[in-house]
């Protein structure tokens, strides 16, 4: 538990603490990036960042947001949490969409998604037909499944995050003037 600790604050929390961006740009990365988490896209969730981050930065560069935080936090939905998240994703669509008699087991949904992702294909084709194979099991609840969930996390994850980065740069500046006033 304390080696998964370290990872994650070395790798989620110290971007946020150490940039000398603005908060707002650094939260803004924290929530792209946990939207782009919370959609079934896992494989190809950098890349829809780093596209999303471009075209962001030439259309409206007043939104722009930091890439290296919304990168991070696409991670933490992965291979290992994929099957769990996206089983959420169905629940909640098929909910959300009125589809009440086909909530199905887990057990039922891991084995078609293990199905759907035994792919004898090269990197860019077998991404491609994952996400086909995706789609035709899972379909459209899946998709509207994941909105409501995409968004909930990037608005708490803008918040949290802003809070974080203001709080650290206010106790750095306390400690900094405090330092200063000792000597």
């Amino acid at each position: 538990m304390r080696r998964i600790r370290r990872v994650l604050l070395r790798r989620l929390i110290a971007p946020l603490t150490r940039g000398r961006y603005p908060p707002e740009y650094t939260a803004r990365g924290t929530a792209v990036g946990l939207a782009i988490a919370f959609t079934p896209t896992i494989g190809v969730q950098m890349p829809m960042v780093i596209l999303l981050w471009l075209l962001i930065r030439y259309l409206r560069p007043a939104c722009e947001f930091n890439l290296v935080v919304a990168v991070a936090w696409t991670w933490l939905t992965n291979l290992f949490t994929m099957a769990p998240v996206y089983y959420l994703f169905l629940l909640t669509g098929r909910i959300l969409m009125g589809r009440w008699g086909n909530l199905r087991g887990f057990d039922v949904f891991h084995a078609k998604l293990h199905t759907s992702l035994a792919v004898d294909a090269g990197p860019l084709e077998s991404i491609w037909v994952y996400t086909v194979n995706l789609f035709e099991q899972f379909g459209l609840p899946m998709w509207v499944g994941s909105i409501p969930w995409a968004l909930l996390f990037a608005w708490f994850g803008y918040r949290w995050s802003l809070r974080l980065v203001l709080r650290v740069r206010a106790q750095r500046e306390r400690q900094r003037t405090t330092g200063i006033n000792s000597s």
